[in-house]
């Protein structure tokens, strides 16, 4: 199982989400820590990618139904496992988060 920590602003925006907001956020990082633990290979529907400007910051997109899809941005950090990826969580919310990821 990866390990993981989140930062402060990440625990304020998360505080800010709807309950159906954190749901479905929930629902795509089952599915992230899935493909962490199949190797790190994301499916598709996850929208991984590198933070423009950011060179080791990463965002994970999700349908949040209506209105905006959400965002989390992630990095890598040093493992507290060996040989078990660990995440830091940075921000999480709608593509507004990208000025400060």
């Amino acid at each position: 199982m990866p390990t993981y920590e989140t930062l402060p602003r990440f625990t304020t925006d998360l505080d800010r989400l709807t309950p159906e907001q954190r749901r479905k956020f929930r629902r795509a990082v089952n599915a992230f820590v899935h493909d962490l633990r199949a190797g790190g290979r994301f499916r598709g529907g996850l929208r991984i990618k590198q933070v423009s400007g950011f060179p080791h910051v990463y965002e994970l997109t999700w349908s949040m139904g209506t209105g905006p899809a959400g965002r989390a941005t992630w990095a890598y950090g040093a493992a507290v496992r060996p040989g078990t990826p660990h995440v830091i969580w940075r921000r999480i919310g709608t593509h507004d988060i990208l000025t400060g990821p």
